[in-house]
This record gives C-alpha cells, sequence and structure tokens, in this order.
C-alpha cells in the first residue's frame, strides 16, 4: 500500500476528532489536497500559498549553502589556521572542512527553528481545529538566516515560540498578522538577550575562542570578528574591500552576507512575481537617500571626525547597500506579502521609508548600528494606514472627476 494510501485512511480514520488538521497538513503538504475547485466559477492558477512558499524557500536555499561554508571559513579565518580565501572562488573558501564546521553550526538552528515553529503551530491547529498553514515554511528558513552562528538552540527556540504565538496566531493565523513573525522572533532574541545579538564576539564562531588563545599568549594576526558596520560605528578600521563585501565572505548572520546570492534570489522571486519588485526598489531607493543626506553633513563640515556618529556617516552612500542587512531586508523582508503595503503607490511609499528609517537607525545607533528589522517591523504597523490614504487620495481624484463631468 503507497504512502498516499495510507495517509488517506488516516484522513477518514481521525475525521471530525482534533488530530484531523494534523493529519490533513501532512497529507496537504506531500500531495495536492482533495478539495479543488472545478465549475467555471473560481479563477483557477497553477500556484497556491504551498508552492509560493516553497518559491521563496528556493530562493533561500542558495544563501543557506553559503552561509554554512563561509560560517566555517570565519572561524578558521578567525582561528589563523587559513589565510584570506583572496577572492569568491578562493581555494580556501570552498572546502569540506568550512562546510562541516558550517553543517555543525547552522544545521542545529534550522532544525530549532522548524521543530519548534511547526509543533506550535500543531498546536494551535488542534486547539483551534482549523487547518495548519503553510506560512511557517519561509518562516522557518528565514529564522536560522537572520540569527548569529553562535546563538543558543534554547533562545532560539523560545523566541521561536514567541514569534509564532505573538506575531501570528493571537492574529488569527497566516494571514491575519500585522507583524512579519520571522523579524518578531528577531526582535525578541535582540531584546531579551542583547548580547547574544551585538557585539564582535557573537558573528563567528570561534571568536571567543581566539581572545582567549590571544591572552594565553598566541600570536593571532586573523580577524576579530566584528562585522564591517561595528567597524565602522566603532571608528575601527575596515579590513574587506568591495568585492568581499558583494561576494559574502565577511563576517555577519547566516544568510545576509552574500549581497550576490541576494540579487539572485532577488531576480528570481521578480520573475516568478512572488517578490514585488516595487518595494525592493523602492527600499534600496531610500536607503540611498539617507546615505546621501548623511554623506552631504559630513562633506558640509557639520559634523567632525569627534562625534561619535562620523563612522557610519561617512560611509559612500552606495556602500549601505554592500555591508549589513539591508538588501536581505529589502528582498525577502520586507516583500512579506501579508504585512506589507498591498497598493501599488503604497508600496512605493512604504518601500521608501523602510529604506531611510533604516540608515537612519544604523547611524544613529551605534551601539545596534542594523536597524532594518526594526524599520521594518515599524512600517508593518503603518503599512494598513499607507494603503487607507492612498485608496482615499483615489477616491477624491475620482469623485473630482465624475463633478466635473457633471458640470
Amino acid at each position: 500500500m503507497s504512502l498516499k494510501s495510507k495517509l488517506h485512511i488516516l484522513k477518514r480514520k481521525y475525521r471530525g476528532s482534533k488530530m484531523a488538521p494534523a493529519f490533513n497538513a501532512i497529507h496537504t503538504f506531500l500531495y495536492l489536497p482533495d478539495e479543488t475547485t472545478h465549475n467555471g466559477t473560481h479563477i483557477k492558477v497553477a500556484d497556491d500559498l504551498k508552492r509560493t512558499m516553497n518559491t521563496v524557500i528556493m530562493a533561500l536555499v542558495p544563501c543557506l549553502i553559503f552561509g554554512m561554508f563561509n560560517a566555517g571559513y570565519q572561524h578558521y579565518l578567525a582561528l589563523g589556521e587559513i589565510d584570506s580565501a583572496n577572492g569568491f572562488l578562493g581555494a580556501s573558501f570552498w572546502t569540506i572542512d568550512n562546510l562541516i564546521i558550517g553543517l555543525w553550526k547552522v544545521l542545529p538552528l534550522v532544525v530549532v527553528s522548524y521543530g519548534v515553529g511547526l509543533a506550535v503551530e500543531f498546536l494551535f491547529a488542534v486547539i483551534k481545529g482549523h487547518e495548519v498553514e503553510e506560512g511557517y515554511l519561509v518562516t522557518g528558513m528565514l529564522v536560522p538566516l537572520i540569527v548569529p552562528v553562535d546563538i543558543p538552540l534554547w533562545m532560539l527556540a523560545v523566541a521561536v515560540i514567541f514569534g509564532v504565538v505573538i506575531g501570528k496566531e493571537v492574529f488569527g493565523g497566516t494571514g491575519m498578522n500585522i507583524l512579519n513573525p520571522a523579524l518578531t522572533i528577531r526582535a525578541f532574541l535582540f531584546f531579551a538577550y542583547p548580547t547574544w545579538m551585538s557585539g564582535d564576539k557573537v558573528w563567528v564562531h570561534g571568536a571567543v575562542e581566539r581572545d582567549q588563545m590571544i591572552a594565553d599568549g598566541a600570536n593571532l594576526d586573523a580577524i576579530s570578528g566584528e562585522t564591517i558596520l561595528g567597524s565602522y560605528a566603532q571608528g575601527n578600521s575596515v579590513v574587506y574591500d568591495y568585492w568581499d563585501m558583494f561576494w559574502g565572505i565577511i563576517p555577519g548572520s547566516v544568510g545576509e552576507t552574500s549581497k550576490f546570492l541576494i540579487i539572485i534570489g532577488a531576480l528570481f522571486l521578480i520573475f516568478t512575481k512572488i517578490g514585488s519588485w516595487r518595494i525592493i526598489v523602492s527600499t534600496l531607493i531610500g536607503a540611498l537617500t539617507m546615505g546621501l543626506i548623511f554623506n552631504g553633513v559630513v562633506d558640509a563640515g557639520w559634523i567632525g571626525e569627534s562625534s561619535k556618529f562620523y563612522g557610519l556617516m561617512s560611509v559612500p552612500f552606495w556602500q549601505h547597500l554592500i555591508i549589513g542587512s539591508i538588501l536581505f531586508g529589502a528582498v525577502y523582508m520586507a516583500t512579506d506579502p501579508v504585512t506589507a503595503s498591498q497598493t501599488n503607490k503604497g508600496k512605493w511609499i512604504y518601500g521608501f521609508l523602510i529604506g531611510f528609517i533604516s540608515i537612519m537607525i544604523r547611524v544613529f545607533n551605534p551601539a545596534y548600528p542594523e536597524g532594518v528589522f526594526l524599520a521594518i517591523l515599524l512600517m508593518n504597523v503603518f503599512a494598513p494606514t499607507i494603503d487607507h490614504y492612498v485608496v482615499q487620495g483615489n477616491v477624491k481624484k475620482r469623485m473630482k472627476r465624475l463633478k466635473v463631468k457633471a458640470a
């Protein structure tokens, strides 16, 4: 008897019971749902929520795989056991040793994210008696990509429970939430466990061990583990060139570093019409605009090098796009169709403000120079308001046209 037949038998056996949503979720994940529309009163398309979520996951997988290699590379580089990769195709980057370290550190993050998150989803489905929705498929992949590689697994589990319950289930589940669940999880981690989410010891596995070796008298000239944003915020020199920043062989969250792969993912999402190109482009325009303003302030001499804000203010405006998480946030977070603006004009306003506020937070908060996630959460709250005024503006324009015609 095939697996599909066995699942059909289980569905019939538990139909009407509290466990029905759990069996239906497993069956629907593996196969098409039993209930499909057939008559002509419905619009039929080839995609559904499951396929949409799977498309986003496919766009994220290259970032995940690269993040595994980078986690191992940064580890061995911090300990001084290898030389610089000397470019994206460097022999010391794409090695099995780097991948093993990456698998050891990153895969547990993925397992905990999906295991705990889906357990909460199944629990709520059983308690409330509704179907298990596929929305967490993307959230479960996003969470490991936006946290430090050394985050304790129990902290991640607590944050996932908080994010799924408070960020989504209390609003009614997928499609009803006003905040991006993955960003809610990251915000919880940042405010509940700030020492594990910022600083120069959390982004590279082995950074603490490296410092201990130096304290014991070892002569290490390798990297410290500090991110580029952290270096600029502290007024320190940056040892990475622009190509390192673009290809992603730098410290940072698991999936945020490779701007090249993020751009590839963005093109894929735009081609499949999953991600909004308006939001992506407007977010980048907003970031560049704020960067230009800060560069103008520095060039005008209104702020001196002694200012604590000088380091990030003086960063060339275009460089903001290849450091930090602004590009990752613009492509995979800001474009969330549930929490983003729905009108075309609203998407331009929504995205522009995300980019604008992201760079503002980045500069004015040196203790936490990555502001894109907080900016997206803020605009999630205001997205309905933006759409409201856009719709009302269109209504007023149409009313004026009607009055002119009537006259």
